[in-house]
């Protein structure tokens, strides 16, 4: 055999390699350098990488059959994600962050439930799930009593389940899911309702919800009313149905805000209702007529410009991509640890968004926002905003 470079010898002695395998890798490749060693090593060493935008069926594995960085080899499990609305932009960089977990992980996702939240395709899609014996769950719990007896058939057949984005009611959880994935809730909404309390000592608040009772958001709307009831301030808070239909439910707030003029504030607790918010402020010029605030959640192009311009005060990320993210890890771990490491509830935040914070949102285009397909580095520099 030719001499081999030195740095070829002390990569190949890392992989632990029986004699055969190292005598193929060397005559086959003919490595002579350095250069062609490292291309050659890496084919060797890593697996494919994810495909550049969500899949129904999702993500490409990491090496098919071989075990995922020092993990060891596993099947290629097959995890099913329930979403109430499958083809929502929200849930885009959810798509990504599952799709980019698997490929890290060598496991596959799917994308199914219901376009239009309606609970029993959820509910149906769950259970096919279970008979196709998907190797794990993640549901969006919508609500407190439809997906008991699915997950619970789940969980007895050996399928682990978690729930992500939803959790059913705040005082009852509606499931025996072994953990949840998102925001609090209830807590996002408090939130809101005490930011808006900063710039509102009185006067009539309404707070718009697509989907009144659907167990993603009445929390949030729930939060909010408390909020203001709390501060014991002069504040009429109501609150108004809009439709998960975004075209709708801009009709619905723009007749709202023409039937009560001299609003002292405009909220909402779902992506279509706050970029409505900010389009009718917008329309109307509502901030020179006593709109004192305005905000709600989730960084669609819209409301990020309606931040921008004025419009809106604020908006609350929740991290999407972490809800999709997370999940895999999770199964993929109880799977391969034989059930020692239990998913664990995790709150994947509350950052709001305003116009000091929201230009690097519009310039940088990203999977974890999901305003682009492409895998990238995003580079940053300088301090990390912090408490003082």
């Amino acid at each position: 055999m030719k001499d081999i470079h030195p740095k070829v010898e002390e990569a190949l002695d890392t992989l632990n390699l029986n004699r055969v395998a190292r005598r193929r890798l060397l005559t086959g490749a003919g490595l002579a350098s350095a250069s062609a060693a490292a291309a050659a090593l890496l084919s060797a060493c890593s697996g494919n990488s994810g495909g550049s935008t969500p899949a129904a069926s999702g993500g490409t594995a990491a090496a098919g059959g071989a075990g995922a960085g020092d993990f060891p080899a596993t099947p290629k499990w097959k995890f099913v994600f329930v979403c109430h609305v499958t083809t929502n932009p929200f849930f885009t960089p959810t798509q990504y962050g599952a799709q980019d977990a698997c490929a890290l992980l060598g496991a596959t996702f799917q994308w199914t439930g219901s376009k239009d939240s309606i609970v029993a395709e959820m509910v149906n899609a769950t259970n096919s799930a279970i008979s196709g014996k998907a190797d794990g769950l993640a549901v969006a719990v919508v609500d407190k009593s439809a997906f008991k007896g699915p997950i619970d058939r789940a969980l007895d057949a050996g399928i682990p389940v978690v729930s992500y984005n939803a959790d059913g009611a705040r005082e009852d959880k509606g499931s025996s899911r072994l953990a949840y994935v998102g925001q609090g809730l209830y807590e996002s909404g408090y939130a809101l309702g005490q930011r808006a309390l900063q710039q509102v000592d009185s006067g009539e608040v309404v707070g718009f919800i697509a989907t009144p009772g659907a167990l993603n958001i009445q929390p949030r709307i729930d939060g909010a009313a408390q909020a203001f009831k709390d501060s014991g301030k002069a504040i009429k808070f109501s609150s108004v149905g809009t439709n998960a239909d975004v075209t709708k439910g801009l009709s619905i707030i723009d007749a709202y805000a023409q039937g009560h003029p001299g609003l002292a504030g405009m909220l909402a607790v779902d992506a279509g209702s706050t970029q409505a918010v900010g389009q009718i402020a917008r329309k109307y010029n509502l901030r020179s007529k006593g709109l004192k605030v305005a905000g709600g959640f989730d960084l669609v192009p819209e409301t990020l410009a309606g931040i921008k311009n004025g419009d809106l005060d604020y908006t609350i990320d929740q991290q999407p991509y972490l809800q999709g993210f997370l999940p895999v890890v999770y199964l993929y771990l109880y799977k391969l640890s034989g059930g020692l490491l239990f998913p664990s509830e995790t709150n994947t935040g509350l950052l709001f968004v305003t116009k000091d914070n929201v230009g690097p949102y519009q310039t940088t285009k990203t999977r974890f926002e999901g305003s682009d397909t492409a895998q990238k580095l995003i580079e940053r520099s300088g301090p990390i905003a912090h408490a003082t």
